[in-house]
């Protein structure tokens, strides 16, 4: 396959049907134009940098809704929304995820609808409902998603695009991708696979907890699994590949795309400690270093870290610290904890070192962490029961890590055909 006919089939898939017929020749021209060089000798390029290249000439009279938040810019530093305003698209409303469209609030908290550039409507997709109305979606032509995500299975931006084209299928409305860089992409996949009967809003997807793929090709696994009758189409990006972390490339913008991963570091260590939100322990929310640091007033820090260095952990080291959060479990207390810092993020195992964590914490802690207090919400985050069942029954590390290695194994033997729209 020539390179450009593959890019022009990772950036536009979908059905001959409906208006699409009527505008088909114009979007073979357009992904023909957009995919004119090869990938390596071109920059970054994020979806919506590819429609701006375009002029916006794939949402040309249409009506959009759009679904983003204030991290989602272009390579220029500007927001999504305010270049289509610029170049004439119909923009009817924007809808916005967990944390709202400032992407400031708080995880966890009801977010209201409110209103940008004084009359553009913002729908909050976590309120009252997390599925786009489908009377409201009736009104436009096309629903577009634009959000950073950051490699996690639990982080529910890829919940709430899961959503968003059940609600499109059943509207009958296309569902268009912007696709993003997934900033920790060189990890591969680890963890635990979602076990049926405990999905839920942080984990709806049936894909690795670390799930080494970018949101345009979970959509497409969504399309080939769930929503066959959909009508998704894919801007995928220029100039990108599987062996850079997002802050490799560049000109790459990361502005937070939520309160507490501040960083491309941050996202890395993000599923090495987020199952701490299941504990009693602080995963370090209000304080400078959320997911970077964690701690609780009865931890012994230097007696921790001795307890971890059995593991030999690759790439990370940790630090005695002390803190105080400002907000969240621990207000104003003083807490006693480690602090992780990356040596060597290629050979970090963010999985490995959560089960080294949790096993440690639980075999020092037992009654002080907590881990059956929230012991559902742990399941959720870990899409299983057994890795819990696992840490409170103190199995050998290796033990663990094989058992999450079977079910990627069988994962992987299960989706031979998983779409891949980068080398």
């Amino acid at each position: 396959m020539s390179m450009n006919n593959q890019g022009f089939t990772q950036l536009f898939h979908f059905r001959k049907k409906g208006l699409q017929q009527l505008l088909a020749p114009l979007f073979v021209a357009i992904a023909f134009s957009l995919a004119a060089f090869p990938a390596s000798a071109e920059p970054l390029l994020c979806g919506i940098d590819r429609l701006e290249a375009s002029k916006f000439r794939e949402l040309s009279g249409l009506r959009v809704g759009l679904i983003t938040n204030a991290a989602s810019l272009s390579r220029t530093g500007e927001p999504n929304y305010l270049l289509m305003l610029r170049a004439g698209v119909k923009l009817k409303f924007l809808m916005a995820p967990e944390h709202g469209f400032s992407a400031e609030v708080e995880a966890g908290k009801k977010v209201g609808s409110s209103v940008v550039s004084d009359t553009l409507q913002v729908v909050s997709l976590y309120g009252v409902s997390r599925k786009p109305d489908i009377g409201q979606l009736r009104q436009i032509d096309l629903l577009v998603f634009d959000l950073q995500d950051v490699g996690t299975r639990c982080y529910t931006y890829i919940s709430t695009m899961k959503s968003a084209m059940e609600a499109c299928e059943e509207a009958a409305i296309p569902f268009m991708v912007l696709d993003r860089p997934n900033p920790v992409i060189p990890l591969p996949p680890q963890g635990f696979m979602l076990k049926p009967g405990y999905e839920s809003f942080v984990g709806a997807i049936n894909i690795p907890f670390l799930h080494s793929m970018t949101v345009g090709e979970i959509a497409q696994l969504l399309k080939q699994r769930s929503f066959k009758q959909l009508d998704l189409r894919v801007i995928a990006m220029q100039g990108y590949g599987r062996r850079k972390f997002g802050d490799e490339y560049e000109g790459f913008r990361f502005k937070s795309p939520s309160p507490n991963i501040r960083s491309v570091e941050t996202a890395i260590l993000y599923p090495a400690t987020v199952f701490l939100e299941a504990t009693t322990l602080s995963e370090g929310r209000g304080t400078d270093a959320p997911f970077m640091q964690f701690g609780a007033p009865f931890i012994k820090s230097g007696a921790l870290v001795d307890a971890l260095g059995k593991y030999r952990l690759e790439g990370v080291s940790f630090t005695p610290v002390v803190f105080q959060p400002s907000s969240g479990k621990f207000n104003k207390e003083r807490c006693y904890g480690l602090k992780l810092s990356l040596s060597d993020r290629k050979a970090f195992s963010p999985f490995r070192t959560a089960a080294a964590l949790l096993l440690e914490l639980q075999r020092l802690y037992p009654r002080e962490i907590g881990l059956d207090k929230r012991g559902a919400f742990f399941d959720q985050l870990a899409g299983t029961p057994l890795f819990r069942e696992m840490i409170k029954k103190q199995l050998p590390l290796e033990t663990i890590m094989k058992e999450s290695r079977k079910q990627i194994e069988l994962f992987n033997r299960r989706t031979p055909a998983r779409p891949t729209l980068y080398p």
